[in-house]
This record gives C-alpha cells, sequence and structure tokens, in this order.
C-alpha cells in the first residue's frame, strides 16, 4: 500500500485549504483512511478519519466545524477540506490507513494505523 498526500502550501490565516491523499495497492488495507498532523516539537495528532463509504467519520477537537473529511472510494482518495485556518493550524499533515473501524480509541492513535504517507507542509500565517 501507497499513500501519495498532495495539496500543502502557504495560506493566510482565515483562509481555506484542501489536502488530498491517494491510495495504491490493497484496498482492504486502507478501509480507513484518516489524517494526522505534527506541527514542530509536537506529537503526532489526530485529525479525522472516515471509512470506505464515507458512512462512519470522526474527528479531533482541533478539526470540528472546521475542517470535513471525505472519502472518493472509486479513486481511493481522501480529501480533507479546511476552513477558517489559524496561524496554529500550522503543521506537517500525514495521511494514514487502517483496515479496520473502531472507536476514537483506536481510530485517534496513530500507532493503530499500518501504512502512512509522505505528508504534505501547511503553513498559516497571521
Amino acid at each position: 500500500v501507497q499513500l501519495q498526500a498532495s495539496g500543502g502550501g502557504l495560506v493566510q490565516a482565515g483562509d481555506s485549504l484542501r489536502v488530498s491523499c491517494a491510495a495504491s495497492g490493497r484496498t482492504s488495507s486502507t478501509y480507513v483512511m484518516g489524517w494526522f498532523r505534527q506541527a514542530p516539537g509536537k506529537e503526532r495528532e489526530f485529525v479525522a478519519a472516515i471509512t470506505r463509504s464515507g458512512g462512519s467519520t470522526a474527528y479531533g477537537d482541533s478539526a470540528k466545524g472546521r475542517f470535513t473529511i471525505s472519502r472518493d472510494s472509486a479513486k481511493n482518495t481522501v480529501n480533507l477540506q479546511m476552513n477558517s485556518l489559524k496561524p496554529e493550524d500550522t503543521a506537517v499533515y500525514y495521511c494514514a490507513a487502517r483496515p479496520d473501524w473502531g472507536l476514537m480509541s483506536i481510530v485517534a492513535r496513530p500507532e493503530k494505523y499500518d501504512y502512512w504517507g509522505q505528508g504534505t507542509l501547511v503553513t498559516v500565517s497571521s
């Protein structure tokens, strides 16, 4: 399984940005795709996760109300639409995949994901 993230960049506070991740390889391993982010000097933080059909989603506290995760099951891609961006959203955003859905205690933990993309940098200036 390979994950390829794209769409990062430099934006101003209040702007919107969409990052995407394309998965290739064994589709059974990418039933759940998620986004995490990591700012310099900080731990990797859960942003959002979604099942292949889009029927189940989960969001981290920092994403609720501003970010929307979506999935194109035909293309096996996952998108993260980020609105009202803040400087504290600055981080490298990583997509990840695992084969099963579960409680937040599972899908929000980076160590529970089997596959990771290379990350895409999002910088929000004030």
